[in-house]
């Protein structure tokens, strides 16, 4: 039997920084979700995407991973272009919007200020992630998007953050068994600057469905 899946509590005490950033948005937003965003998709899921934090105006407004921003409009367009997702994405949790052998999450759970989690919150959450891919027993693929969810991918599984260079495209073998795929971010800076393009982000998928069977 699996572990249990990670419980953070909605009014998690880990990071004093996002504690304070947190409550100063409740004030400020009250209708928003503004706590940490739990993962999406089921845990019977052979593939798991890692992302880097709620967005200010996405995840941490709606509640759901990649959900009301740019970022998400590519990321769940790529699942439903290749059979990872069904139904339609409207950029609202209740849109009805499954995933298919797919689970979304982020390295670190609540808003970092300018979307940029220091190494302490990502250190403190990475147990998280860690209780996450421990209790996915049917996983068989990872992928990250971007060099911090790379990392704390890594030390999650038990090795060290710099033991695989991050490089977008790029396959890993985990010491598990595990595969991991390194994506850049899907984020409006990278596809505006043409650091990442469509076919660059669906290339990481197609190399993926193979091992997926």
């Amino acid at each position: 039997m699996a572990p249990a899946l990670p419980s953070v509590s909605r009014d998690c005490t880990l990071c004093p920084r996002l504690v304070t950033f947190r409550n100063d948005l409740r004030i400020a937003e009250p209708d928003w979700h503004n706590a940490p965003v739990p993962s999406f998709g089921s845990p019977e899921a052979k593939l798991l995407i890692v992302g880097l934090a709620p967005g200010m105006h996405g995840a941490n407004r709606t509640g759901r991973p990649f959900t009301g921003d740019w970022a998400g409009d590519l990321l769940y367009a790529t699942l439903l272009k290749y059979g990872l997702a069904t139904g339609e994405y409207k950029e609202d949790p209740n849109d009805g919007l499954t995933l298919v052998d797919c689970r979304i999450t982020n390295a670190v759970r609540c808003l970092p200020p300018e979307n940029k989690p220091v190494g302490q919150e990502i250190n403190s959450c990475g147990k998280f992630l860690a209780q996450e891919i421990a209790a996915m027993p049917k996983l068989k693929a990872i992928v990250a998007l971007g060099t911090v969810a790379h990392g704390a991918i890594l030390v999650a599984n038990g090795e060290k953050r710099g033991a695989r260079k991050f490089a977008h495209g790029a396959q890993h073998g985990l010491t598990n068994g595990l595969l991991l795929a390194d994506s850049y971010h899907c984020s409006r800076y990278n596809t505006n600057t043409g650091r990442l393009t469509e076919p660059m982000f669906h290339a990481v998928f197609e190399g993926l469905l193979a091992r997926l069977v």
